[in-house]
């Protein structure tokens, strides 16, 4: 289906009632905007284009030609259903978004200083970056660790390397971005002891977990048993969050690692708001509040270099998100129904050859994120294609997100692009690609549905989820099946191998790489992780080992597993085991003997 004809096949014909409802639409608006401004939510600053020219918070049709544009119904204004236009009637006037640099390398303390340096120099959050056998839930003693302590990441192996991750940074100021998802719920405990040690009450923390395991299996393949248990887990971390700590985000469902594997761009938001709606369901299933819980749901992209189609991309995962939550999980609150979504450059696309070129394709595809409206952005360091990012380049990624907020004058206007033509088409053509996917998932799921009726397939989905004996979770069933079969693997290696062709053939061009390949360019000075950093975190672990107290740790590691044979939730239970200083590998080895270990199937 062409631009155009998605565009037609997504109009409606008007109603009275509708039409009325878009004339009043800036007047909505601006009663919005102002009630923000006699709150004091408007930053300072100077909003005048370079020259001089005052520009208005929002631009968009008369009242008359709003009225009479039925696209209107989908494109709205900003701050109100179905937030294609963003979330608030300010945009970044109110708020800008977190600068939020992904970082960690070699053990807690060098990593504490980079954090220290990112902070001093405008960072507005962290965001932990872990090794490989943290990732994994491994000590960094373990016989599998060896050589890769510390090398892609920083080595976390209990609260004690937590408490010096966080060493003089005020946890209870500073909001927080982990990514890791198969231990996540063990590292997030080993997050909390240390900001209890900081005498932070935890009720108080900001933040965001990434959690997410549909994603592992799908794409990045960082798991630890099968997904049944792993849902128990974030099902009872969902929970607790839900409970006690309101502010923090315990799930972050991530289409980046699923785009880094060669997804298409529809392929990315339906594959990760798939996911969504799955966890959607498993807090249904808790018999938890879709408007309470649904708010500590946020979303992690990839901002690649087709920079229209990143821009359609981040406006339809808005809409779609904003209406299913409505018409399918019975969400009434305005945050349940709002995507929120952290953005990171592409890291796929930067390239070994001429890495200097990283630099424009990172600050294109950030102002891809920026003007799609993201909440918090990572900007990659151009050697990050050679290795992790040395402080010189680390600062160049940090300085290309201050340029474009202090200098571009992005932040003057709410959704700067709402209205083109061909943003507005391109949005509907992303999200009509990204519906029909939800229906190939659902009916994996044995759910009969229509892609050519999307208020029918809201409608099938709402009336089977739960409803039958023991609860119906469609998207979940769907998702399963999909990992179950290979289908996902399957959709994501086709998109690559088409990409792949088109790069062979030149029909796509990159820079550097088969096109305009002479170049002045030197090779880069790399961070290398000595490998004394694993000596060392290896020496420590022993040394803590030998400080406890070995009857509580592996007492507290024992009534742990004992609560996951029941319905309790386990997070007290694994708290009291991390207070004790059992290990990350201590706490997962004995949920890997209890639950087993989980092995994709061979497929061909």
């Amino acid at each position: 289906m062409t631009i155009q004809e998605t565009q037609r096949s997504a109009s409606a014909a008007p109603t009275p009632d509708s039409a009325e409802r878009r004339r009043d639409g800036r007047r909505r608006w601006q009663q919005r905007y102002d009630e923000a401004v006699a709150k004091g939510r408007i930053r300072g600053g100077d909003f005048t284009t370079l020259s001089g020219v005052e520009v208005d918070p929002v631009y968009g049709p008369t009242d008359e030609q709003a009225a009479a544009d039925e696209r209107m119904d989908r494109i709205g204004w900003p701050g109100e259903f179905p937030y294609t236009r963003g979330l608030h009637a300010t945009g970044y006037r109110g708020k800008s978004w977190t600068i939020r640099q992904f970082a960690g390398f070699g053990n807690a303390v060098q990593t504490n200083e980079r954090y220290k340096m990112i902070l001093a120099r405008g960072g507005g959050g962290l965001s932990v970056a872990f090794d490989m056998p943290t990732l994994m839930g491994r000590d960094s003693d373990d016989p599998m660790s060896l050589g890769e302590v510390g090398h892609c990441g920083v080595a976390v192996d209990s609260a004690a390397d937590m408490d010096i991750l966080f060493r003089d940074i005020p946890m209870g100021d500073t909001t927080t971005s982990m990514t890791v998802s198969g231990p996540a719920v063990p590292v997030f405990c080993m997050y909390l002891v240390a900001a209890e040690r900081q005498g932070v009450d935890i009720s108080t923390l900001n933040g965001t977990l990434q959690t997410d395991i549909f994603k592992e299996y799908i794409a990045q393949k960082e798991w630890l048993f099968a997904p049944e248990p792993h849902l128990r887990l974030i099902g009872d971390l969902m929970a607790y969050c839900d409970e006690h700590i309101k502010a923090y985000k315990p799930l972050s469902v991530s289409g980046y690692h699923i785009r880094e594997a060669g997804a298409t761009a529809a392929q990315e938001l339906a594959f990760t708001l798939a996911d969504g709606f799955g966890y959607v369901e498993l807090g249904l299933s808790r018999g938890l509040d879709v408007d309470s819980f649904a708010p500590g749901l946020s979303f992690f992209f990839d901002a690649h270099v087709d920079f229209f189609e990143e821009i359609a991309k981040f406006r339809a995962a808005r809409r779609i998100w904003a209406r299913w939550m409505r018409d399918v999980y019975g969400a009434t609150s305005d945050k349940a129904m709002q995507l929120r979504f952290h953005t990171q450059t592409a890291g796929v696309s930067l390239t070994a050859q001429q890495p200097y070129n990283n630099v424009v394709r990172t600050a294109i595809e950030a102002l891809a994120g920026v003007l799609g409206g993201t909440n918090s952005l990572h900007t990659n360091a151009l050697d990050e294609t050679l290795a992790l990012p040395t402080e010189q380049s680390a600062e160049i990624a940090l300085r290309t997100q201050q340029v474009i907020m202090e200098e571009t004058g992005v932040t003057n206007v709410a959704d700067p692009l709402g209205g083109s033509w061909y943003v507005e088409a391109l949005t509907d053509t992303i999200e009509a690609e990204a519906e029909a996917i939800f229906t190939r998932i659902l009916s994996m799921g044995q759910v009969p549905v229509d892609s050519a009726d999307k208020a029918r397939l809201a409608e099938v989905v709402r009336d089977n989820v739960g409803k039958a004996e023991g609860g119906v979770w469609p998207m979940t069933s769907g998702i399963l099946r999909g990992i179950e079969e290979g289908w996902f693997m399957s959709e994501i290696g086709d998109a690559a191998f088409t990409y792949q062709l088109a790069l062979e053939s030149g029909h796509k061009r990159i820079v550097g790489v088969n096109c305009l390949t002479e170049s002045v360019s030197s090779e880069l000075d790399i961070l290398r992780v000595s490998h004394e950093v694993e000596r060392e975190q290896v020496a420590t672990l022993s040394q803590r080992r030998a400080g406890r107290n070995e009857d509580i740790a592996a007492d507290a590691v024992k009534r742990m597993v004992e609560v996951s044979r029941t319905q309790d939730n386990m997070i007290p239970a694994m708290l009291d085991a991390v207070r004790a200083e059992a290990t990350l590998g201590e706490i997962c080895d004995a949920l890997r003997e209890e639950w087993g270990i989980y092995r994709e199937p061979a497929r061909f």
